[in-house]
């Protein structure tokens, strides 16, 4: 295959701009075209990923027990970092393209280590498999986005968006349905590789984008780790710290609210079987939800709605689904809390998140982005489940309505960050 031109030489054709994204960038057909490669990459990993997630969770529980999931997820923190920081420094290194690249085939590599490993009796592996699950996929996907984001206008990007979600989301629902069929004839170990090679064609449709559509170029050769990583961006521009919080608080209600949905569930139904059914046809429910907010609502949200009064709209909704279960506790007001919750931020959200990257510079797309998407996602969601384990070690149970409290007042602190958001400038690469 054909490789970028160096550097110094402007490679993206003229239909994409050369350095940051601006509102000149794919739109129409171009768009779509492009839209189409990189939703269909992102389902070929994510379909990889199912695979391999519910597979190292399993190979990691036979190995160790349910006791040691509160140090492995201690560790998730240490891995992420680790695999940021390597990242930051590829993309100065190779440039998008090539680090796309890189990690890529460094995920698929590692994948078929450690199975040969833990096919040896190498138990270790198995922990390194839980620790990886939970850094590669969101780092692959973010450069994904990294990638849309620099590469379609801000008007086709609110057309796009949510249909890009949707798409793959469908690689997801493969990917389980792939593990469902598979696992018991060919064992669980050996979904190692498949997920693997299901990930290659991911990479494969992410090079014909950058081959046909060109890569982004960063203005900038950061030097040390905060510069690496964009951590220096942070103090330069405020509305990357309200991405940030909008994280946290996201986080802090999906690890809430799953354990009021789980607590609920085996309240209500406490034969396994039932809450094993009930449970299958809730997420079953969740994917069809999240497909109608991505192939529909998104759009149609994000081209007649304005941007600030969606991200005001969100946590306004998921203040309104708690109170309801307060008003009531019930198994069907927690499904229907959680419901929202998740088919939201599968993909309103995501696509409404995603357009605020769009105007700004090739360093907040590329490496801010990055800390805030996937180090941001593993530190809050650790951070609050850790803290769960550790009140119920203390011996202090905290009970559904005191939990979802604590999702409204993670509500009301996202919707502090997101009024004030209209009136942050945007800033534009020069």
């Amino acid at each position: 295959m054909k490789d970028e031109a160096p550097p110094s030489t402007p490679a993206p054709p003229s239909s994409a701009p050369a350095a940051g994204n601006t509102q000149g960038g794919l739109s129409g057909r171009a768009a779509v075209v492009f839209s189409l490669f990189m939703s269909c990459a992102a389902a070929f990993i994510l379909c990889g990923y199912e695979m391999f997630r519910s597979t190292a969770n399993t190979l990691f529980m036979t190995g160790y027990g349910k006791g040691s999931l509160p140090l492995v997820m201690g560790l998730v923190p240490v891995g992420v970092t680790l695999a940021l920081y390597v990242y930051g420094r590829l993309i100065s290194w190779l440039g998008p393209r090539r680090t796309l690249r890189f990690t890529t085939l460094g995920a698929v590599l590692t994948l078929l280590f450690c199975y040969l490993g833990v096919r040896a009796g190498i138990k270790p592996l198995r922990g390194v498999l839980f620790v990886f699950k939970e850094s590669y996929v969101v780092l692959l996907i973010e450069q994904l986005w990294s990638f849309i984001n620099s590469r379609l206008s801000k008007e086709w990007a609110r057309r796009l968006n949510g249909p890009i979600c949707g798409v793959a989301g469908l690689g997801a629902i493969a990917g389980g349905e792939l593990l469902y069929r598979l696992s018991a004839s060919w064992g669980t170990l050996h979904m190692l590789p498949l997920a693997a090679v299901v990930t290659l064609p991911g990479l494969l449709l992410a090079e014909a984008a950058y081959r046909r559509f060109g890569e982004p170029r960063g203005d900038s050769k950061p030097h040390g780790t905060a510069g690496y990583l964009g951590l220096d961006l942070f103090r330069q521009q405020r509305i990357l710290l309200v991405l940030l919080g909008l994280v946290i608080c996201a986080q802090l209600i999906a690890a809430l609210g799953e354990q009021i949905f789980l607590r609920t569930l085996t309240e209500e139904l406490p034969q396994p079987d039932r809450q094993n059914a009930y449970s299958g046809r809730f997420y079953a429910l969740v994917n069809a939800v999240a497909m109608l907010g991505q192939f529909v609502l998104s759009p149609l949200a994000l081209r007649f709605l304005p941007l600030p009064a969606l991200h005001v709209i969100i946590p306004c909704i998921h203040i309104a689904a708690f109170a309801y279960f307060l008003l009531g506790p019930s198994l069907a007001r927690a499904q229907l809390a959680y419901l929202l919750f998740k088919s939201i931020d599968y993909s309103l959200f995501r696509a409404a998140k995603e357009l605020l990257y769009v105007p700004l510079s090739f360093d907040v797309r590329y490496r801010a982005k990055e800390v805030i998407d996937v180090l941001g996602y593993r530190f809050s969601k650790g951070a609050a489940s850790l803290s769960i384990w550790a009140c119920q070690t203390a011996g202090v149970i905290l009970p559904n309505p005191a939990l979802a409290s604590l999702c409204i007042f993670g509500a009301v602190l996202w919707l502090a960050l997101v009024v004030p958001l209209s009136r942050i400038r945007e800033v534009r690469t020069p």
